[in-house]
């Protein structure tokens, strides 16, 4: 297992778009990916969840990820939670 925690840089948090393109992303990874912030932690496969969360600009948020492929998921997964959407 590894995670890593990032901050959300987007100036209008983790809305539904980027959101929705996180999960697609982890859900081309066999491993199991878990999002984690304010004290809940998510399936981060899983849209409604991620919304669940309502993750706001500058705050961070912790990814666990365990099984195949875990660090390339790791890295693909960080590069959309620190992007900045227009």
């Amino acid at each position: 297992m590894v995670s890593k925690t990032f901050t959300i840089l987007n100036p209008t948090g983790f809305h539904v778009r980027p959101s929705k393109t996180f999960v697609q992303t982890a859900s081309t990874f066999p491993c199991k990916v878990y999002v984690l912030n304010k004290g809940k932690k998510v399936n981060g496969k899983s849209s409604l969840s991620m919304l669940t969360l309502g993750i706001a600009a500058k705050e961070e948020v912790t990814l666990e990820i365990d099984g195949e492929q875990e660090e390339q998921a790791l890295e693909a997964l960080g590069q959309l939670l620190t992007e900045i959407h227009e």
